[in-house]
């Protein structure tokens, strides 16, 4: 399960495009905390205190409470992070305000194992991952760090496909009116091109292959 994460914030008393840039200056940065029928706060936080939260890898998944901009810490899930193109400092920040047990949707990286369990990898096949991520529906006091899918048994020119995977319990996938495709196991001369061109076509080949298969 992903940590729960803490971010100390200020309400902003002022907003506007001359009035985030003077916290960007002093080494802040703008953000909003919405939903939950409630109305929307506007905050500011550390850029160092956000940026350390964002080199973990999964801010975008973790539940990330925010304290100091109300009574109680506000129990919160990342749902956007806008860079800034030149420098890719964050400029602003959107916190979705969520309950404890609330259905949240995040995307969960996919982790492949057991590739030595794989007859079609050791006879040279290669993993061509469709999605890196799924996008679940969980309980937000239940959101998984990672999905795990076993590639034991697999042969080349077999394919995993989201009803193949085992998901926690409660979780569910966003996508619910077709199997799609996670990953396939190829030849190598699949991947081969005079071009140097890369997977991308296997990709999408996989992803037009999903509504032939159904």
């Amino acid at each position: 399960m992903s940590d729960q994460l803490t971010l100390s914030a200020e309400t902003r008393d002022r907003v506007g495009k001359g009035a985030s840039r003077a916290l960007r200056r002093e080494g802040r940065v703008p953000a909003v905390i919405y939903g939950n029928k409630q109305d929307p706060v506007s905050i500011h936080v550390e850029e160092k205190a956000l940026m350390k939260l964002i080199m973990t890898g999964h801010l975008m998944n973790s539940v990330v409470m925010i304290e100091g901009a109300d009574k109680k810490a506000i129990r919160t899930l990342p749902k956007d992070v806008a860079f800034d193109v030149v420098t890719d400092r964050p400029v602003h920040v959107d916190f979705l305000r969520i309950s404890e047990h609330a259905k949240v949707e995040v995307a969960i990286p996919v982790v492949f194992v057991d590739e030595e369990a794989s007859p079609g990898l050791k006879r040279g096949g290669v993993l061509n991952m469709v999605r890196h991520e799924l996008e679940l529906a969980v309980d937000a006091a239940n959101i998984p760090d990672q999905i795990e899918i076993s590639l034991k048994g697999l042969e080349v020119g077999d394919s995993i496909h989201i009803s193949h995977v085992s998901l926690p319990e409660g979780a569910e996938p966003t996508i619910t009116d077709r199997d799609f495709t996670i990953a396939t196991i190829v030849a190598p001369s699949a991947l081969k091109s005079s071009e140097g061109d890369t997977t991308q076509g296997d990709e999408e080949g996989a992803e037009e292959g999903e509504g032939e298969a159904e």
